[in-house]
């Protein structure tokens, strides 16, 4: 079954550049896992958010990629650059 994810980032104004960079560092990454169908960056209207998209074959190999990403150190976990911590949604089909 095919899944995605959704994830919000809110980045200190004077970090904002920096984690465009980021994101899109491991979307990159992300998308060259296997199984991966799609990522994507997209900031929202108000400049408030980074928010990242994606599709995945299953949840496996979902879960596999951001693994790998965070083993990496592609991702890493909330810090000082961030004012409000990530939020990450896995979607399902309906």
């Amino acid at each position: 079954m095919t899944v995605g994810f959704v994830a919000f980032h809110y980045p200190r104004p004077e970090y904002f550049e920096e984690f465009i960079g980021r994101v899109r560092t491991a979307c990159e990454f992300v998308r060259s896992r296997p199984a991966c169908l799609a990522t994507e960056c997209w900031v929202t209207a108000d400049g408030g958010a980074i928010v990242t998209t994606g599709r995945f074959e299953s949840e496996e190999t979902l879960k596999a990629a951001f693994a790998a990403a965070s083993d990496s150190g592609v991702i890493t976990e909330c810090d000082e650059r961030e004012h409000r911590p990530r939020e990450f949604f896995t979607l399902l089909p309906k």
